[in-house]
């Protein structure tokens, strides 16, 4: 039996780095990007180029022909930062995860894995930081106050339609990784005695095998309908952080996700040298 064939968007990004070479090692993979040059300047000859955003969908119809799943990690980044042109680019990613998930829809692709973030519902988390709030299950509302967040929520939402099949000819099975903080820079980043900002870096963190996992496992667990009989689940991406403030609960029944790195020992000297500068 041959390996499980898959379609990777966006795989020049940052994400993508971190998941591909785990994907490469399970699945025969298709990398599909908008240029062929990564973040070093070096061409990557394995890219076919692609514009997702394109509503002709014709123009890129054979990268999702036969393939089995979709990995969607495509990206559309603001060149400017005022609020119009974040909200336009936005916009443009919404309307790529459309494309994304209505070409794998007419080419018979079972099932579409998307790198949402935990910005879907980042509204809630000064609330949590300020200790109004103490926790975040993946089933409540999404609500974000800011136009990247907005634009994963309806990622979400979307998938979640296309999940159905009452908008469509037929279910598109669908999963929405909510990747936490998958950077190992973060907790450096906190100004010593910043407990806040620690909190917050110790509880989002997310190792590059944990994610990797996360994403396997959301592409090959058989079964993953909800209650109602939906094939849809969203899952937070984050390690076994022993405070993280993300439900991870439902990952680790429903795909078997089992986390193998924490923040409290990948960070434990940091840590200390907070605890001592915010007792000084």
């Amino acid at each position: 039996m041959g390996k499980r064939k898959i379609l990777v968007t966006g795989a020049l990004g940052k994400i993508a780095g971190q998941v591909l070479p785990a994907l490469q090692e399970h699945y025969e993979v298709t990398q599909t990007d908008i240029r062929t040059q990564n973040r070093n300047g070096e061409v990557v000859p394995e890219i076919h180029v692609a514009d997702l955003t394109d509503d002709n969908r014709d123009a890129y119809r054979d990268l999702f022909a036969n393939q089995e799943v979709v990995v969607h990690f495509g990206f559309v980044r603001s060149v400017e930062e005022t609020p119009e042109a974040r909200f336009r680019s936005e916009f443009a990613n919404v309307r790529m995860a459309y494309n994304v998930y209505k070409t794998a829809l007419e080419e018979g692709v079972k099932r579409v894995v998307v790198a949402s973030s935990n910005h879907a519902a980042d509204y809630y988390e000064s609330l949590i930081l300020d200790g109004k709030m103490d926790f975040v299950d993946p089933n409540q509302r999404a609500l974000s106050d800011n136009y990247y967040g907005w634009a994963k929520e309806v990622y979400e939402h979307l998938g979640f339609v296309f999940a159905t099949g009452n908008a469509e000819e037929r279910m598109l099975e669908n999963v929405q990784i909510r990747i936490g903080g998958p950077r190992e820079t973060d907790v450096a980043r906190c100004e010593l005695g910043d407990l806040r900002c620690m909190r917050r870096a110790l509880a989002v963190y997310i190792s590059d095998r944990d994610m990797q996992q996360l994403f396997i496992k959301s592409i090959e667990t058989d079964n993953i309908r909800d209650e109602q009989g939906v094939p849809f689940q969203i899952f937070y991406g984050i390690s076994d952080n022993p405070h993280a403030f993300w439900s991870i609960a439902n990952a680790r029944k429903i795909i078997g996700y089992k986390p193998q790195d924490n923040s409290e020992r990948r960070f434990a000297d940091l840590i200390q040298k907070h605890l001592t500068a915010a007792q000084e």
